[in-house]
C-alpha cells in the first residue's frame, strides 16, 4: 500500500502587480495554507509563466514523485496547464494526474482560504 502524501500548495501571484489579485492578501492566504490546512508545505512564487518560473519548476520537480498532488493557485487552469506541463512531462510527472489547478482570481482572501480547504479536505479523504 502506497502511504497518502499531503499535497503541496504553490502559489503564483503573478507578479503582485495583477489586479486580478488586489483583494487576496497574500501573507494571510499563504500562511493559513501552510498552517491550518493538511498540506505538505505551501511556497510562493511571483510568476511561474515566465523563464524564472519555468527554471523553477525544473528544479523543483522530482522524478518519481508520481503519488505527489500538487495543487497550484493562480489564474486560469488551462493556461496553467498550457504553461506548466512541459515542466512536469520532463520529470516523467503526469500534469493532469498530479496537479489541481485552482483560478483563484478576483476572490477575496477568506474566498481563496476556503477554495483550497475544500480541495485539501476531499484529496485528504480520499
Amino acid at each position: 500500500m502506497v502511504e497518502k502524501k499531503r499535497p503541496r500548495f504553490i502559489m503564483c501571484f503573478c507578479t503582485g502587480e495583477c489586479p486580478g489579485f488586489a483583494k487576496l492578501e497574500l501573507w494571510k492566504f499563504i500562511n493559513f495554507v501552510r498552517k491550518e490546512l493538511d498540506v505538505e508545505y505551501a511556497i510562493i512564487h511571483p510568476q511561474l509563466c515566465v523563464d524564472d518560473g519555468d527554471r523553477f519548476l525544473k528544479d523543483y520537480l522530482k522524478a518519481g514523485d508520481n503519488n505527489v498532488t500538487y495543487i497550484i493557485g493562480g489564474c486560469d487552469p488551462k493556461m496553467q496547464r498550457k504553461m506548466f506541463k512541459d515542466a512536469f512531462a520532463e520529470k516523467g510527472l503526469e500534469f493532469d494526474k498530479q496537479v489541481i489547478s485552482l483560478d483563484l482570481r478576483n476572490l477575496e482572501t477568506s474566498e481563496a482560504m476556503k477554495k483550497v480547504e475544500e480541495v485539501v479536505n476531499k484529496l485528504m479523504a480520499q
